[in-house]
């Protein structure tokens, strides 16, 4: 049982978590859509996210609520309560018996400082008490009244939550964004002490200009800690650039942990982070400030019952696929698209064709394009059963909810499949059906976490499977060789969420594998380069100046223009193609081939051509395998 928050508060540093909002998102969740919404809509989601902060050792998580006012939440009418009260039930369903529940309340979205009549006043006092009672009901252990710029503001809100649940200790944290003043103007430690006046216990700072601003503001309010008030401080990772129509935040883990050491300095008892920050911040934090990490297993919100000792979970598997390739040979993958019909005969000799000839794999895109296809799980399964071949199952989160698609990967392992790439799925708005939309309840980041519980036993809300599925999780990979740190980044990101190898989009020259190569050296999985065997000039123009992240090299759409015909436009590409995969064979760790306009017939070529060569690749599919 988790100690007295105040009594333990007072001589210990509690680590909290970090951003939940921007965290959310990152996993799939919609930009734009209600995050405190999801409380009713997509509860699995939210659990999922605070157990990722306690594996990573958050003492202390917040109740996904920080929006869920009145005045913001004014469709929801008299569900504001009920979101509040499920917000902290969530969260203290993740927590456990070791972990703090603070239940989060920002502010009320009206402009201070107020120059209405006091009945607006009023109404915002009544819509902090609304939120407090669902919390207190949710069973939440204390209050964060965070992100407040008005002083007036969060005096009212610390006065409604002490009205309200006066059993909950309140932390107060204010946002400073430069020299420890607020947007107004007012002192650090002046609002601190009015602060602490009102009947807060801890008071601090959250969000703000990042890093060095909270330290700005927490050194202004140390003589407070000196006083006997403990601190606390939950700062922003750096200050946010936009890429790619994506918030990137810069601080690193590492930066913002020792960072985090001054802060402790000055007084600070209560340590997490704010926008941008993610469970890998929290991991430095606790491994740089010696916070001993919370015993509790957590696996998709199951507790430990009866008083068990807890089990360590289960390493993240290789799976079916990775498992079956042989030693001393080059892997090789070859991408076909179902039919756009239900004539799937001849998809079905080509992959019994590719197989023969020595390909280890096939893959199969899910409605790519939301163009509409045959469905690629019963053609994963044809081909397996037919031919005994590994099948690669793309699976988007663009047309199934998140309890379909559990329901299909279940489907999946039961008909012997054995590897799944993870990816968000195109847009459904190039769709060439009428009236479909997007659904998109888990993007990448959420498939990939959904498949890693799957393939440990559970579901994503922690019921056992009993038994495992034996999923390789691939992850999609577009590496940009002007700018590629924002997609490695997030390629980091999906193999510490699970993804055991990544595919590429198409690369058409070597220098750009080699580039890849050594980007990707450090992480622990298999990385398959794309190669996209080009047909024609106009082929290779398109693919260039159409389909987002390829870029075909001046140099070949130069020599294929040259040529008048179609024919020996494609004779001269695909003499590029065989002399590309010569060069690179010896590097790269397997050979991804994309069936152009879905001929088999080539993709056949460059499998033959790899094994009469004899090549055996990296040798890294050998090591982990």
């Amino acid at each position: 049982m988790k100690p007295d928050f105040l009594e333990y508060i007072h001589d210990h540093v509690v680590l909290g978590d970090g951003a939940l909002g921007s965290y959310l998102f990152e996993q799939g969740v919609e930009r734009g859509r209600n995050l405190d919404l999801l409380n009713v809509q997509a509860p699995e989601i939210v659990l999922a996210a605070h157990e990722e902060y306690i594996r990573a050792g958050s003492q202390l998580i917040e109740t996904n609520t920080f929006g869920a006012n009145w005045f913001k939440l004014r469709e929801a009418g008299e569900r504001v309560q009920e979101i509040n009260r499920l917000g902290a039930e969530i969260a203290v369903k993740a927590a456990g018996q070791h972990i703090y529940v603070a239940g989060s309340v920002g502010p009320s979205g009206i402009a201070f400082p107020l120059h209405e009549e006091e009945g607006v006043r009023d109404a915002i006092r009544d819509c902090f008490r609304e939120q407090v009672l669902g919390l207190a009901e949710g069973g939440v252990d204390l209050l964060i009244i965070e992100t407040f710029s008005s002083l007036e503001e969060i005096l009212l809100a610390i006065a409604a939550a002490r009205s309200a649940a006066p059993q909950l200790p309140v932390v107060a944290q204010m946002v400073f964004p430069a020299k420890g003043l607020t947007v107004l103007g007012e002192d650090a430690l002046y609002c601190g002490q009015q602060m602490r006046a009102a009947g807060a216990v801890l008071v601090g700072t959250n969000c703000g200009r990042g890093v060095d601003a909270t330290v700005q503001a927490v050194a202004k309010m140390s003589p407070l800690a000196a006083e006997g008030t403990p601190l606390s401080a939950f700062p922003n990772a750096g200050l946010p650039e936009i890429l790619g129509g994506r918030m990137i935040y810069p601080a690193q883990p590492g930066y913002m942990a020792v960072r985090a050491k001054e802060m402790l300095r000055s007084g600070v008892h209560l340590i997490g982070g704010c926008c941008g920050t993610q469970p890998a911040h929290i991991q430095e934090f606790r491994s740089v400030l010696k916070i001993k990490p919370v015993r509790v297993q957590v696996l998709g919100g199951m507790e430990p019952r009866n008083e068990e000792p807890a089990v360590v979970p289960a390493p993240a598997k290789q799976g079916g696929f990775l498992d079956s390739l042989q030693p001393g040979r080059l892997p090789i993958i070859v991408e076909l698209d179902p039919p756009a019909h239900l004539d799937v005969e001849p998809v079905l000799q080509g992959a019994a064709k590719l197989a023969l000839a020595g390909a280890d794999a096939i893959s199969l895109g899910e409605n790519p394009l939301a163009v509409l296809r045959a469905g690629n799980l019963s053609m994963a399964a044809l081909i397996r059963q037919r031919t005994g071949i590994q099948t690669i199952l793309h699976q988007t989160g663009r047309d199934v909810n998140a309890l379909g698609l559990q329901s299909r990967m279940m489907d999946a392992h039961l008909l012997g499949i054995e590897a799944v790439l993870a990816v968000s799925g195109d847009s459904a708005a190039g769709t060439d059906q009428p009236g479909v939309t997007g659904v998109f309840d888990l993007r990448s980041y959420g498939l990939i976490t959904m498949l890693d519980g799957l393939n440990r036993g559970f579901s994503m809300a922690g019921q056992s499977l009993r038994q495992q599925t034996n999923f390789s999780i691939g992850a999609a990979f577009s590496f940009r060789p002007a700018d590629p740190e924002v997609q490695l980044r997030r390629l980091e990101k999906k193999a510490e969420l699970g993804a055991r190898f990544a595919m590429t989009q198409p690369l058409f020259s070597a220098e750009a594998v080699e580039q890849m190569l050594e980007h990707v050296r450090h992480l622990e999985i298999l990385v398959f380069p794309g190669i996209f065997p080009l047909i024609s000039a106009r082929n290779a123009e398109f693919l260039h100046n159409e389909v987002p992240g390829i870029s075909v090299p001046q140099e070949l759409r130069s020599r294929l223009a040259q040529f008048s015909q179609v024919a020996d436009q494609r004779k001269v590409a695909l003499e590029y193609t065989a002399s590309l995969v010569a060069q690179i064979a010896p590097m790269i760790d397997g050979l991804y081939i994309i069936s152009p306009l879905n001929k088999w017939e080539i993709a056949l070529e460059f499998v033959a051509q790899a094994r009469q060569a004899g090549w055996q690749g990296s040798g890294r599919a050998k090591q982990h395998s």
